[in-house]
């Protein structure tokens, strides 16, 4: 078997890996991903117990029991370039041995469930209690397009849809369209919104947001909210999902996203007492795991 060299499988001085700070046996197979450090303990408290918890810059991890399955919780941060950072390792954590880092010859399938924050782009999904479950992610960032074998992930006629319907500038990143796992849409999001989450490669001219800077691309927001193929439309932005849902595609892995509706970017309202709502989608996400 190929050895991977030190340069690109990076461990910590005690043989975790490098970011996460993790070894295998502290990672279990159904894991919650948010963005913000804090909610990790917000998802934590509701296990029975904790059996181990590590923070490393803004990863932060705790794993332990909930109502007899063992789950992690895991922050990100935000971004694409921090999920490609987290899924790389987490896959690695299981399908690599670290000590001879050679690739291990059976797969292990990891459940990766991302619960995080989002703002509408159609003005019928409401502000506050309103969730999304990302059927489909739309990258407007580009990482997948790094990876071998991304070809055969995209969906191409939706995604060439929106490239033409939008105009798409040759400029920008070329747009990705990758479905989440059907299995855990099933499992985890019966009752709610479903869509294609946009993914931006940021949070200000990319989502269509200008303060002191003007946009280069001022109709762009508009050209998405009217964008449809078949039945399906952009339901709203954020900065993660269509990272999470390539990668996962690509390793073997099964992924979704279910976003709390903070903002509407259509009726310009905005929640900043959306934590009840979180809290409410954190237990129900455990609960519909362990059912």
């Amino acid at each position: 078997m190929k050895r991977i060299p030190e340069s690109q499988l990076v461990l910590a001085a005690d043989g975790s890996i490098y970011h996460l700070r993790l070894k295998p046996n502290q990672l279990a197979d159904d894991i919650i991903l948010v963005g913000d450090p804090n909610r990790v303990a917000l998802v934590s408290s509701f296990f029975d117990s904790i059996e181990h918890q590590v923070s490393s810059r803004e990863l932060v991890t705790h794993t332990g029991i909930y109502k007899g399955k063992r789950i992690s919780a895991i922050s990100t941060g935000m971004g694409t370039d921090n999920i490609d950072i987290v899924i790389n390792e987490l896959d690695a954590l299981v399908n690599i041995d670290l000590e001879t880092r050679t690739i291990k010859k059976e797969r292990r399938s990891l459940n990766l469930i991302r619960l995080g924050t989002s703002g509408a782009l159609q003005a019928d999904i409401p502000v506050g209690e309103s969730f999304v479950a990302g059927e489909y992610a739309l990258g407007l960032d580009g990482l997948i397009h790094f990876y071998a074998g991304a070809d055969q992930i995209i969906e191409h006629e939706f995604t060439q849809a929106f490239i033409d319907q939008t105009n798409w500038p040759a400029s920008l990143p070329s747009p990705y369209i990758v479905k989440a796992s059907e299995t855990l849409l099933k499992k985890l999001a019966t009752g709610y919104n479903s869509g294609t989450i946009a993914t931006s490669a940021g949070f200000y001219a990319p989502q269509g947001r200008s303060l002191r800077l003007g946009l280069a691309q001022p109709s762009m927001n508009h050209a998405i909210e009217n964008f449809k193929f078949n039945d399906h439309r952009i339901t709203n932005f954020e900065m993660e999902s269509s990272a999470l849902y390539g990668l996962s595609r690509l390793m073997g892995h099964n992924a979704l996203t279910i976003c709390v509706i903070i903002a509407n970017r259509v009726t310009e309202k905005f929640s900043g007492n959306y934590q009840p709502f979180m809290k409410k989608l954190i237990q129900q996400t455990l609960d519909r795991l362990v059912a």
